[in-house]
């Protein structure tokens, strides 16, 4: 399949042969031919260079390379010297034929596809050399009706739709960008939501038996039916609450608790977002641990947006007579973030 790159190498070789093959169309004196010859073949060198330079690189990578500076000062040198070696080399009478005065369209086109390589500095200073010389040997306003005008819309043009091109290629890799990232949400929001079904699925797996009972007998509970009711529903709210603090070792060590009238509140802040599943598990095994052995008839989990602790457990107890605060803590521990 052919490329845009060869179709618009195709068509940049063709037409500048074109223009340069006009200057070998000799309808009038000429002193010098060989010099004229010398400055199509410098002009043809220098423009082929700017159009192939880098084409094989960017077939495999995909990656347009820039043009070295040696090559800009070239186009330069030539945007500057074709002109005036063809002057030099007819005489003032020919001054305003067409195989003198090509090089205006045929510097123009170079100084286009150096535009569109991105080296507007060179382009713009090429068309100052090429036109400025044109000017001194023609007149500024012969020069401009010899096409000088044409060069200089190509260049404007060229520049204009770079420009536009490096907008369109910024804007796209936005959106890009946002549709990942949109992607990305809508993949954690999906396993986020699975995930919150599966944990209410386990709590209301828990509570079925309990929940049938009490439509069974009319809410006519037992005491021991009605601690079961109670803590089925403490479970089902840890789990919307604070499901990624949770696994068997934390249910089982806040069963505990409540069983024996301990007030444990888990909240899950979003604090454990992004962790891996083996620095979660690490966490959670500590909490397990700390919550086994703490005695404080009130406990609060929560997790924390530190970067440095991940969970924070506060027990607290009544304060002792006689001080005048309602309570007082006697349990703090802070589980860090452990090394993913």
């Amino acid at each position: 399949m052919v490329s845009v790159r060869t179709i618009l190498t195709v068509i940049g070789v063709a037409f500048t042969a074109y223009l340069a093959a006009r200057g070998l169309w000799w309808t009038g004196d000429v002193t010098s031919p060989a010099l004229i010859i010398a400055a199509i073949l410098l002009y043809a060198a220098t423009t082929w260079l700017w159009i192939f330079w880098g084409a094989r690189t960017e077939r495999q990578s995909s990656v347009a390379p820039g043009v070295p500076i040696w090559a800009g000062v070239l186009a330069l040198a030539v945007a500057l010297a074709v002109p005036n070696a063809l002057m030099v080399a007819t005489p003032p009478s020919a001054h305003y034929e067409p195989y003198v005065t090509w090089a205006i369209g045929g510097i123009g086109a170079l100084m286009t596809i150096i535009m569109v390589r991105g080296r507007w500095i060179f382009a713009w200073t090429g068309m100052v050399l090429m036109g400025g010389s044109y000017m001194v040997w023609l007149g500024a306003l012969e020069a401009l009706v010899y096409g000088l005008i044409g060069s200089i819309v190509w260049v404007a043009v060229a520049q204009l739709a770079l420009i536009f091109l490096m907008r369109a290629s910024r804007d796209a890799q936005k959106l890009a960008e946002l549709q990942q990232a949109a992607s990305a949400w809508q993949a954690a929001h999906a396993g986020r939501a699975q995930e919150r079904r599966m944990h209410v699925r386990r709590a209301l797996a828990e509570a079925g038996p309990i929940l049938s009972r009490t439509i069974v007998t009319g809410a006519e509970l037992t005491a021991e039916e009605r601690a079961a009711a109670s803590l089925a529903e403490w479970r089902l709210r840890d789990e919307l609450r604070a499901a990624r603090l949770l696994d068997n070792g934390v249910r089982d060590a806040v069963d505990d608790l409540r069983r024996r009238g301990v007030n444990v509140m888990l909240f899950d802040e979003g604090g454990l977002d992004g962790l891996s599943d083996p620095a979660l598990r690490a966490i959670r095994s500590e909490l397990a641990e700390i919550l086994r052995g703490a005695t404080s008839p009130r406990l609060y989990v929560r997790t924390s947006p530190d970067e440095k602790v991940a969970v924070t457990v506060v027990g607290r107890a009544p304060a002792p007579a006689g001080t005048g605060d309602e309570d007082a803590v006697e349990l703090w521990r802070e589980i860090g973030h452990f090394l993913e």
